[in-house]
């Protein structure tokens, strides 16, 4: 079937899976002209450090392993913003966390929880890991759109 498809399709093209994905900030001289998604990250317990946002693709195997943009933000009160420029509409996935020592690493107790603040698109739940792409999945439209991110503390 996929044959039978890929033959059909005019010369150079590709199906829609194949397009690649990329992202950049919205504030970037090269962002790319593709929808906008602005996330909002919220319940920071303090404004010690910063917040550092994940964006992922679509593909769910690269899910928390490939990231296609990453930004560290600056919290304003117990928030952070941060809009993301998209190549190209479709599903993504977010994840952030709140790195209060500024050491660039999601620390943890010796338990292997996480010591700082973490959170995913769709507010995910979170059992005994990470949630899946599935549950932390966005679609974005190609007119772009919000998200807001709960930060959770154990």
């Amino acid at each position: 079937m996929t044959f039978l498809l890929a033959a059909a399709m005019p010369a150079g093209a590709q199906p829609a899976a194949a397009v690649e994905q990329r992202a950049t900030l919205c504030s970037a001289a090269d962002a790319p002209a593709g929808p906008r998604l602005a996330i909002t990250i919220t319940n920071a317990r303090n404004a010690m450090g910063e917040v550092v946002v994940t964006l992922y693709g679509a593909d769910p195997r690269a899910f928390l392993e490939q990231r296609i943009a990453l930004a560290e933000v600056p919290i304003q009160g117990n928030a952070a913003q941060v809009c993301f420029a998209l190549s190209t509409p479709g599903d993504y996935a977010v994840s952030v966390f709140h790195d209060e020592n500024n050491d660039h690493i999601l620390n943890r107790t010796l338990l292997g929880l996480p010591e700082e603040g973490f959170g995913f698109s769709n507010d995910a739940p979170v059992r005994l890991g990470p949630p899946s792409f599935r549950a932390a999945r966005v679609a974005v439209p190609p007119s772009g759109g919000g998200i807001a991110i709960r930060l959770r503390y154990f």
